[in-house]
């Protein structure tokens, strides 16, 4: 089983931006309730996905420069980043078939 890896402020460039494969970041907050329903759907998909896609996710009050720098206003928030770009963003906790769909437009 493949889960998500903690990413920060400090390692988001190397980890992300940098990544040779398309990445999904999903920014949370232990506080937020969808948040945690989310994520053991987030790592479902990653175990399903990792060959083909990288799952990170980031603490927004850890790491606000990040959150802020991606315009995050809500959480969860994923964005789908690849070639240091994002691709595709999208907000709030929805199902798994829904959410393995969104990840999949950025491998289509």
């Amino acid at each position: 089983m493949s889960e998500a890896l903690a990413v920060t402020d400090a390692t988001f460039e190397s980890e992300v931006l940098k990544s040779e494969l398309p990445v999904v970041v999903d920014f949370w907050a232990e506080w937020c309730g969808p948040c945690r329903q989310m994520a053991p759907i987030v790592d479902e998909v990653a175990s399903e996905l990792g060959d083909r896609v990288k799952f990170v996710k980031l603490d927004v009050d850890a790491n606000p420069a990040t959150a802020r720098s991606f315009g995050v206003r809500s959480i969860p928030t994923f964005a789908v980043v690849r070639d240091g770009e994002v691709f595709h963003q999208f907000a709030g906790a929805r199902p798994k078939a829904s959410f393995k769909s969104e990840v999949e437009k950025v491998l289509n």
